[in-house]
């Protein structure tokens, strides 16, 4: 299965990244490790901003995302991704400090999963059996994954079976949606997993409480939309 080998080494790339964090976690003060995670919140809010300006369609943007927002409330996405965080937790975290584990396995499957990276690559990978993409998105993963694991802890290193169910699935569902998957849906598809990542950003800095998981549905919007979008136009020219 050659189209999977990018989520493996992907996936592989995380757990090696987090596990050189979790030895590092141990020798950074608590005050420079709150720094570093600020820092990385700041950076994550710049990724989002200047991932999601390749949308084309802001009305489309937010159709998508309200949309998305009320099937992730109806399925209380977030609440199942946290309590499997907890669970995970419970488990395997056996220090006194559980705080950030949760917090640290949510954030880092969102990260690792809802960008643009993520689709292109996994579409080429189960398309075209080109790893292209994943293999540099592996490379960027280990260091977010180390520096995460450092600040976060244990959570993050589960995250990696998060990054190879996703991602090995959606490789295999390429061939399927192909037809489908024209540049102005991934277009779409790539800037609604950059606001998403927005919010992430904030979550992280204290600043707002977002159910962010709840919101990942409408990524996957944008292929029934556009070609309705489209035809609205056709029809509703002022709308365009």
């Amino acid at each position: 299965m050659i189209g999977l080998l990018g989520t493996a080494v992907n996936t592989a790339t995380v757990i090696l990244g987090a596990t050189l964090g979790l030895l590092m976690k141990k020798g950074i003060p608590e005050r420079i490790s709150d720094t570093i995670f600020k820092g990385l919140a700041l950076v994550t809010i710049f990724i989002g901003i200047s991932g999601s300006l390749v949308g084309e369609n802001t009305l489309l943007a937010v159709i998508v995302m309200v949309l998305g927002a009320l099937i992730g409330e109806l399925a209380n996405l977030d609440k199942h991704i946290d309590s499997l965080g907890k669970r995970l937790e419970n488990k395997f975290d056996k220090s006194n400090d559980k705080s950030t584990f949760a917090q640290g396995f949510t954030s880092s499957c969102l990260l690792f999963c809802v960008g643009a990276m993520t689709i292109v690559g996994c579409l080429q990978a189960g398309l075209k059996g080109d790893n292209t993409v994943l293999f540099t998105k592996s490379t960027m993963d280990f260091v977010s994954s180390f520096i995460f694991a450092s600040t976060m802890g244990a959570g993050v290193l589960f995250s990696a079976g998060f990054v190879l169910v996703y991602q090995g699935l959606l490789t295999l569902l390429a061939g399927v949606l192909s037809p489908v998957l024209t540049t102005a849906v991934i277009n779409e598809m790539s800037c609604v997993g950059y606001i998403i990542i927005i919010g992430l950003g904030l979550n992280m800095l204290g600043v707002t409480k977002l159910k962010i998981m709840n919101f990942v549905p409408a990524i996957f919007l944008p292929i029934l939309f556009c070609p309705l979008y489209d035809w609205l136009v056709s029809v509703l020219p002022f709308l365009g």
